[in-house]
C-alpha cells in the first residue's frame, strides 16, 4: 500500500458502500428490523477496527507484512458481511 491515508480512504469507501447496500436492502425487502441493526453495527465495528488498526502497526511486525495481513482479513471480513446482506430476510 502507497500509504496510510489512501487505505482510510478505500476502507471508508468500502464499509459506507457496505453501509448503505444494507439500509436499502432493508427498505426493499422489509427484513427484520434486528438483523438489520446487528448488521450495521457490524459494519461499523469492522470500519473502526481496522482504521484504527492501520494507524498503529504492531510492533516488532515488518510494516509490509502487517498491512498485507490487514488487508486479507479486511477483505475477508467484508466477503462475510456481503454474505450476510444477501441472505437478509
Amino acid at each position: 500500500m502507497a500509504n496510510k491515508r489512501i487505505l482510510k480512504r478505500k476502507i471508508n469507501y468500502v464499509c459506507s458502500e457496505l453501509f448503505s447496500e444494507v439500509v436499502a436492502a432493508s427498505y426493499s425487502i422489509k427484513a427484520d428490523e434486528e438483523n438489520v441493526k446487528a448488521l450495521l453495527t457490524s459494519i461499523l465495528v469492522i470500519h473502526n477496527d481496522y482504521i484504527r488498526r492501520v494507524s498503529h502497526v504492531e510492533p516488532g511486525m515488518p510494516a509490509t507484512k502487517f498491512f498485507k495481513d490487514l488487508i486479507t482479513q479486511f477483505n475477508k471480513q467484508v466477503s462475510e458481511i456481503i454474505d450476510q446482506i444477501s441472505n437478509i430476510e
